[in-house]
């Protein structure tokens, strides 16, 4: 199970959760988000993190020049689009070398027909809980909801998930569900993760399954 800690924005909190090797870091680049980084991290801070780990950034409907560019100052190697990005400009940042998420908010039905003109663009999807943010709402979706998906683009889940999680996520067998993307459910304030419980929920999606 690949593993994303999203919205980091606190330097102390970066190392501890940087050192505990998870496969993506998310940067938020959104000013409207109370885990917009920009103005707490510097460039250097984030180029620190270990080559082994996918940096991420996270932009809702930024442009296609906006994104290269903090890419390029930042020394991110992924980007997350969470807004209403058209899937041209996933293959426009997908030739320019980064690896692309697509984020799609779920509410009480997945139309999989929507996602169809991504597919050919986009490395990754990631299915969050609808609300009143474009992300981080802190609500877990009805996961039954991802039982017919049947996409080639593998996805993570996303949506309030927290330590109580850890053993149906580890046991969840959905079709194309590859990883999962942890955030506010691991925070003591927000941008600032609770390294001891990311370590616990690292450990326990990663343990090797018993029979």
């Amino acid at each position: 199970m690949l593993v994303k800690v999203c919205g980091m924005r606190d330097e102390a909190a970066l190392a501890a959760v940087a050192a505990l090797a998870p496969d993506f870091l998310g940067f938020i680049f959104a000013p409207a988000s109370p885990r917009y980084m920009e103005d707490v991290l510097a460039p250097e801070q984030v180029q620190q993190v270990p080559t082994s780990i996918w940096k991420v950034g996270v932009f809702v409907n930024a442009t296609t020049e906006t994104v290269l560019a903090k890419a390029r100052q930042f020394g991110l190697g992924a980007v997350q689009l969470h807004g209403h990005e058209a899937p041209a400009q996933c293959e426009e940042l997908g030739e320019a070398g980064l690896l692309v998420m697509k984020a799609f908010s779920v509410g009480s039905a997945v139309d999989f027909a929507a996602l169809l003109p991504y597919v050919p663009f986009c490395d990754f999807f990631l299915f969050d809980t609808k609300g009143a943010a474009p992300g981080g709402n802190g609500a877990v979706f009805d996961w039954a909801l991802l039982e017919r998906y049947d996409l080639p683009v593998p996805y993570l889940l996303a949506g309030g998930l927290a330590l109580e999680h850890a053993a149906e996520l580890a046991a969840l067998r959905l079709p194309g569900l590859v990883g999962v993307d942890l955030n506010s459910g691991f925070e003591t304030a927000p941008g600032v993760k609770d390294a001891h419980r990311v370590a616990q929920m690292l450990q326990a999606l990663r343990l090797p399954a018993t029979t």
